[in-house]
C-alpha cells in the first residue's frame, strides 16, 4: 500500500497517477451532462484511461499541483468496498480503493489495473486515453498498436542455453544501483541476484530471457546468442565523407554499454560547444544533448527488430548524428504522428526493465524529449525523412539555427515554476508561428499560448510576442569587426582588453581577419566564425594570445584567461596535437607559432 508522503512526491504523467482534488464530492460517471468531454471527467473514464495506459493510480483529495497538498475528499468515504464492485460491473476490471488520512483530512487512492494485452477498454464506447489534464479519445493509430500488442516479443523470449554465468556481474551492479535509485529503495541494491531477475521479469521458470542478454550478458555470451546485438558508432570530420576518421564498436551489456557510448560521442572534438552570445554574456551548449542522444539510441535498441541481423549504427561528424536502427516504425506510427502517436516497442520487456531502471521514461516519451530539446536550443527539428519499411533513420543537427528562440525561451522558461512549464507541443506551436507555418496550428494550444502573451495577432496573421523580437533585432544588428571580436572571447575571458590596449594605433582587425581566414581553411569550415564551430572559447583565445604573444607562457596564459595551468596545459596539447600551434626552440626560451 502506497503512503501519502510518497504519493506527494509523484509526477502525473511519469508514474501513471491523476490527482483530483474532490473535495466535494466527485462524479462517478457522466451523469447529466450532455458534452462528451464533460461526461468523461468521472472516475470512470479516468479508470479506463489509466487501465489503457498499462496502469496507475487515481487519487482523490489531493491538490494536482506538485508537490500535490492533501486536501481532503469525501468521495465514497466508507464505502471503497461497493465502489470496487460497481466498477467491477461497469468495466470488468478488479480495481483496489482504499482510503488514506493526514491530519484528519481523508485521501481516496484507486489502484487500477492494466487493461488485458491487446485489448482496449472503453467508456460509453470510447477507449479513452489521458493528455495532461483531459481525457481524448484514443486515435485509429493507437487503437491499432494496442490490438497488435499480441506480437511476440523477443525480449521476453527464453534464450536458450543461457545461465547466470554468462550474465556480467559489474553490468548487475549497475542494474540493481539504478533499479534502488529509480525506486527510492536504496534496499534493492543489496537484493539477490536471482530474486531481483525474477522481479523484474528477466527470469522465468523456463530460463533466462534475451532482454536479460541485452541488459546483462558478457561479450562472448552476446556474440554467441545474438550477434546483431550490438551499436557501431563511426566519426567522420564532415558529414558527407565516405571513409571514416574513427569507429567504434560496442557489443557489451547495455546497462554498461549507453555510458561508453556516450563518454565516445561525447568528445571535445566531436560534440563541440556552441556559443550564444546575449549582450556581454556568452552562453555554451554542446552541438549533441546529452538527454537527446542516449534517449534517441535506448529508443533504437527496443525499436529495432532482431529479425533482421544488423547493428545499430550511429554515424556523427563535428555537425550532426544519424542513428540507424533496422525495423521500421512501429504499427501506426509514421513521422507525421510520432509526436501524437503512443509507439509500442519490439523489445517490451527490454523497454519495461529500462523503464523500472530510469533509463528511459514512459514508452514514447523519449521523442517528445528529443524534440523538446532541439526546441529549446533553437536547433533544426529531429529529422526522420530517410526513414522507411525496413529502417528508421534519425539524423540530429548540431548547429544553433535560431540563437534568439533559444534565449527566448529559455528566459521564459526560467520563470516559471516546474508545473507550469511549457511543454514540447507548446514549443512545437510557437516553432510554426515563428516559421509562419500558420496553416498547420493547433487552435487550441495557439489560443493558450495568446492568453499568455507570447504570441500576438498582428495584420491578420500571428507573430511571436516582443521579448522573441527584440533578441532577434540584437542578433542581427550590425556589428563592427572589432565588436565581433569582443563577442567572441566574451567578457569573461578578459582577453579582448589586453589585446586592444598592447596593439593600440595599429591594424589589428586585419591580422584577426587573417587569423580567422587560416583558421577556417586549416580545419576546413566555411563559417563566419570558426571558434563558434570548431574550438571553444578556450581554445580560440589561447590561439589569438599566442598569434599576437608568442612569448607567452603557461602561466600567463592562464592569467589572462582565468583558467587553471592544467587546462591551459591541456588544451595547448590538443592545439599541437591537431597541428594548429608548435614551440619553436627551448621550452624556456622558444616561442610559440600559430600554423595556417
Amino acid at each position: 500500500m502506497i503512503t501519502i508522503e510518497q504519493l506527494k512526491t509523484m509526477r502525473e504523467s511519469e508514474d501513471h497517477v491523476e490527482f483530483k482534488a474532490a473535495r466535494k464530492n466527485y462524479p462517478y460517471n457522466g451523469g447529466s451532462k450532455s458534452d462528451p468531454r464533460e461526461r468523461r471527467r468521472c472516475v470512470l473514464g479516468y479508470v479506463v484511461a489509466l487501465a489503457n495506459e498499462k496502469g496507475g493510480l487515481l487519487v482523490l483529495g489531493m491538490e494536482d499541483r506538485f508537490p500535490h497538498k492533501v486536501c481532503g475528499s469525501d468521495f465514497a468515504a466508507g464505502e471503497e468496498g461497493k465502489l470496487m464492485d460497481a466498477i467491477y460491473n461497469a468495466l470488468g476490471i478488479r480495481v483496489n480503493a482504499y482510503s488514506l488520512e493526514e491530519d484528519g483530512k481523508r485521501v481516496l487512492v484507486i489502484d487500477v489495473p492494466s487493461r488485458p494485452i491487446g485489448k482496449l477498454l472503453k467508456y460509453e464506447e470510447v477507449p479513452l486515453m489521458r493528455i495532461g489534464e483531459s481525457l481524448r479519445p484514443m486515435s485509429d493509430a493507437e487503437m491499432l498498436s494496442i490490438l497488435t500488442e499480441q506480437e511476440p516479443d523477443y525480449s521476453a523470449m527464453i534464450c536458450k542455453g543461457l545461465t547466470i554465468d554468462d550474465l556480467d556481474t559489474d553490468a548487475i551492479a549497475a542494474l540493481k544501483q539504478r533499479y534502488a535509485s529509480k525506486q527510492q529503495n536504496s534496499n534493492l541494491s543489496n537484493e539477490p541476484t536471482a530474486q531481483l531477475l525474477n522481479d523484474l521479469e528477466l527470469t522465468t521458470s523456463e530460463g533466462i530471457t534475451y532482454a536479460a542478454l541485452i541488459l546483462l550478458g558478457k561479450r562472448e555470451a552476446i556474440r554467441k546468442y545474438l550477434p546483431q546485438d550490438e551499436v557501431i558508432v563511426e566519426y567522420r570530420l564532415h558529414e558527407n565523407s565516405i571513409p571514416y576518421t574513427a569507429r567504434q564498436e560496442f557489443q557489451e551489456p547495455l546497462m554498461l554499454a549507453i555510458d561508453k557510448i556516450w563518454n565516445y560521442i561525447n568528445q571535445p572534438a566531436s560534440n563541440p560547444l556552441r556559443h550564444i552570445s546575449d549582450g556581454p554574456y556568452i552562453f555554451d551548449l554542446p552541438a549533441f544533448n546529452e538527454e537527446s542522444i542516449r534517449e534517441a539510441v535506448l529508443n533504437a535498441l527496443c525499436h529495432r527488430s532482431m529479425q533482421i541481423k544488423s547493428s545499430v549504427v550511429i554515424k556523427q561528424s563535428p555537425d550532426s548524428i544519424t542513428i540507424t536502427n533496422a525495423g521500421g516504425f512501429p504499427i501506426g506510427v509514421d513521422i507525421y504522428n510520432i509526436l501524437t502517436t503512443p509507439s509500442v516497442p519490439r523489445a517490451k520487456r527490454l523497454c519495461e526493465v529500462l523503464q523500472k531502471t530510469g533509463l528511459i521514461e514512459r514508452s514514447g516519451q523519449g521523442v517528445d524529449k528529443i524534440y523538446y530539446n532541439c526546441l529549446e536550443e533553437g536547433k533544426p527539428l529531429p529529422d526522420y525523412s530517410k526513414s522507411d519499411a525496413y529502417l528508421v533513420v534519425l539524423k540530429l543537427k548540431g548547429e544553433i539555427e535560431d540563437p534568439a528562440f533559444h534565449l527566448f525561451v529559455d528566459e521564459e522558461q526560467g520563470r516559471r515554476d516546474e508545473s507550469n512549464r511549457l511543454r514540447v507541443f507548446h514549443l512545437m506551436e510557437l516553432y510554426k508561428v515563428k516559421e509562419g507555418k500558420t496553416d498547420l496550428l493547433n487552435a487550441e494550444i495557439i489560443d493558450d499560448l495568446m492568453n499568455q502573451g507570447l504570441v500576438v495577432a498582428e495584420h491578420d496573421t500571428l507573430r511571436l510576442c516582443d521579448a522573441y523580437q527584440k533578441k532577434k533585432e540584437v542578433m542581427n544588428a550590425p556589428q563592427s569587426r572589432w565588436e565581433v571580436f569582443n563577442q567572441q572571447l566574451g567578457v569573461r575571458l578578459g582577453v579582448n582588453d589586453i589585446i586592444k590596449e598592447s596593439f593600440k594605433g595599429k591594424d589589428i582587425e586585419n591580422q584577426i581577419d587573417t587569423l580567422n581566414k587560416g583558421l577556417k581553411e586549416k580545419l576546413g569550415v566555411n563559417t563566419p566564425n570558426p571558434l563558434k564551430k570548431k574550438l571553444g572559447v578556450n581554445r580560440y583565445s589561447i590561439i589569438l594570445l599566442l598569434y599576437f604573444f608568442p612569448n607567452m607562457t603557461i602561466v600567463r596564459l592562464a592569467e589572462l584567461t582565468e583558467l587553471s595551468s592544467t587546462t591551459i596545459e591541456k588544451n595547448v596539447a590538443w592545439l599541437k596535437e591537431h597541428g594548429l600551434i608548435a614551440r619553436e626552440g627551448s621550452d624556456k626560451n622558444g616561442t610559440w607559432r600559430v600554423i595556417l
